[in-house]
């Protein structure tokens, strides 16, 4: 009786001890902020993007090319200014009425959007600060 009593006890004592914590900190790092999108259209003479401002942090870039000609956007530093990717940034080839996405992580500076080929002034991307966490956010990736 006391064989089995005392088999019970350790049997109860090794469960209890895999429950709980193993003594170490859990580090609850903040997620990154909550991904915007960003519309770029590109029109016989001009390149839109909307929105032109936006905080550091992940983007995806939605890509319309209303011209008649395959078109490649690049994003790149404007004018020797910090540019907000490292490095440049192609979408590579996009066909005529055709569409294209890229995701990316912005960081502070002034990029421009341009066509690989000329004719077409570049716009202006504008990313000031990084965007808060999106920890506390419900319903977010």
């Amino acid at each position: 009786m006391l064989g089995a009593l005392s088999a019970t006890a350790l049997t109860l004592a090794v469960l209890v001890s895999g429950c709980g914590s193993s003594g170490g900190a859990y580090a609850n790092a903040n997620r990154p902020a909550a991904p915007i999108s960003i519309s770029i259209s590109i029109a016989p003479g001009r390149i839109g993007v909307s929105p032109a401002r936006v905080g550091a942090g992940p983007v995806l870039l939605l890509i319309a090319n209303e011209s008649g000609r395959t078109r490649d956007v690049t994003l790149r530093a404007a004018g020797g200014d910090r540019s907000c990717v490292a490095g440049d940034a192609s979408s590579g080839p996009i066909a005529p009425q055709g569409a294209a996405s890229m995701k990316l992580s912005l960081v502070q500076g002034t990029c421009e959007v341009r066509v690989a080929d000329g004719g077409v002034p570049p716009a202006r991307l504008v990313v000031g600060a990084r965007r808060p966490s999106g920890q506390q956010d419900l319903l977010q990736p």
